[in-house]
């Protein structure tokens, strides 16, 4: 069965699967960022096919998120690095894991633990208000049109002037 390509839709979060919300394109994006960035050693650690990791790879560099370094010459090999764009994707992984690490944590907790390289914490990464700090949930934000809102799929609601229905059951 064929997916829908996003690609167009006027949604950032749906532009943004386009890009990295392909299967194996998270998990590919986390273990470069973990220091894998060699084709086989990306394959032996996912344990995915070489062509599905090819097509994957292929898409994230054209998509601007992965980099192409040389390694070596005779015969040509290359390592994988996280653009800048890629590199502001790990907070959204990040964000992933917290998720994941609450609600369906594997048997016997976490595997990984994050420390803030700045004051040396374990933490957990939370969304916070880029104007005051405070932290953000589902409850503390009203999504409102933007100035790309446009009538289609992806934006309709915020293009009526409506606003998402409240949440029957609020966080306190």
């Amino acid at each position: 069965m064929a997916r829908n390509s996003f690609a167009a839709m006027h949604c950032s979060i749906a532009r943004t699967l386009a890009v990295a919300g392909e299967w194996w394109t998270p998990l590919i994006l986390r273990d470069v960022f973990l220091g894998l960035r060699k084709f086989d050693d990306l394959t032996e650690n996912l344990g995915i096919s070489r062509n599905l990791l090819t097509e994957r790879l292929t898409h994230l560099v054209k998509a601007g998120v992965l980099e192409r370094v040389r390694y070596q010459d005779r015969p040509p090999r290359f390592e994988y690095h996280l653009t800048e764009a890629g590199r502001e994707l790990v907070p959204a992984l990040m964000t992933l894991m917290a998720w994941g690490d609450k609600w369906v944590t594997p048997p016997g907790g976490p595997p990984a633990e994050l420390v803030h390289d700045t004051c040396g914490n374990h933490f957990t990464p939370t969304i916070t208000c880029s104007e005051c700090g405070g932290k953000v949930t589902a409850t503390t934000v009203t999504p409102l049109a933007g100035p790309g809102a446009a009538e289609g799929p992806g934006t309709r609601l915020l293009t009526l002037g409506r606003q998402a229905p409240p949440d029957p059951d609020p966080e306190k």
